[in-house]
């Protein structure tokens, strides 16, 4: 099968959420602070492997970041963050002891004991 010329074809999202992650976000944004336009990951320099996982909110767009929309709002990956996380999956998961976003990052080439942070 060919590619049409001209035809653009929509540039899949770096990281996919599951459901789980998309209703967390939903409710994230349910109860946001005031002017707060969305969720943001990035992947800060701390941890004993070098970059951690970090969601915060944000108060202004940037137009750099990478924006997918969600049922509950936007969310947002930190520009200088995408090629640490292309490919990765984003999941929400609570047990009776602990609660927190998981990810399941192909590009991590090992991670901390703790599960704070990772190395690419």
């Amino acid at each position: 099968m060919s590619a049409t010329i001209g035809t653009i074809r929509p540039r899949p999202a770096a990281v996919i959420l599951t459901p789980a992650a998309e209703a967390r976000i939903a409710a994230l944004m349910a109860q946001a602070p005031a002017g707060a336009v969305g969720v943001k990951l990035s992947t800060p320099r701390r941890g004993c492997s070098g970059l951690a996982y970090s969601v915060d909110y944000v108060t202004e767009a940037n137009p750099l970041d990478e924006r997918i929309d969600t049922p509950g709002g936007a969310f947002f990956i930190d520009a200088a963050s995408v090629l640490y996380l292309i490919g990765s999956t984003m999941d929400w998961q609570e047990d009776d002891f602990a609660a927190g976003f998981t990810f399941a990052n192909p590009n991590a080439k090992g991670a901390c004991g703790c599960g704070e942070s990772f190395t690419i």
